[in-house]
């Protein structure tokens, strides 16, 4: 079967260890992180953690379900790359001398709308937001102008899909009460 890229939105409490739990999970089926960000969620007190895989979608399932089984993970969402908007960002130290020779700055920030970040004798700090693609397209670039630093952040996402996480826990609270109603009786 083909890989595809997939981001999982995994949504947590916020507690030790669930990042090594669900890295043993990927790495007991050879599943590689291509990139992994965290943060706070839009509700209080849940977290997200931002994966980007690339594997078979019947793997992609049964990875989901079984990260759904840790005590802390509330609920995991698969993507495909078109049921998402997403960026990255990535700041690049340049030497100062190659890129003020000419027009070369402000033509770097024109054609990648890239942002100066601070200019210092020694050099410049480059900010692009984008995707990966582009992000490397803009390095490429640079290195002949001497990149003395470069780090890119891992996927930031979002969904395209209105129902978001909120209606899904008022969902399992409804339901957990119900189900404690019935218990009750």
């Amino acid at each position: 079967m083909e890989k595809h890229e997939y981001t999982l939105s995994l949504f947590s409490e916020d507690h030790l260890g669930i990042l090594n739990q669900i890295t043993i999970i990927l790495t007991r089926r050879q599943i590689n992180i291509e990139s992994i960000t965290a943060s706070e969620s839009a509700v209080k007190g849940v977290h997200l953690l931002t994966l980007v895989v690339k594997t078979t979608p019947e793997m992609v399932r049964k990875v989901a379900k079984q990260m759904e089984k840790l005590v802390d993970v509330l609920k995991v969402f698969v993507h495909s790359s078109e049921e998402i908007i997403y960026q990255e960002i990535a700041l690049f130290k340049v030497s100062t001398n190659g890129m003020m020779s000419g027009n070369v700055i402000d033509n770097v920030v024109r054609a990648f709308h890239a942002r100066i970040l601070e200019v210092s004798p020694e050099y410049i700090v480059l900010e692009k937001t984008g995707h990966k693609t582009e992000i490397s397209e803009l390095l490429t670039h640079l290195q002949p102008y001497g990149v003395l630093q470069f780090a890119r952040s891992g996927r930031v996402a979002i969904t395209k899909q209105v129902r978001e996480l909120n209606s899904y826990l008022k969902e399992m609270d409804e339901a957990n009460r119900v189900k404690e109603e019935v218990i009750g009786d």
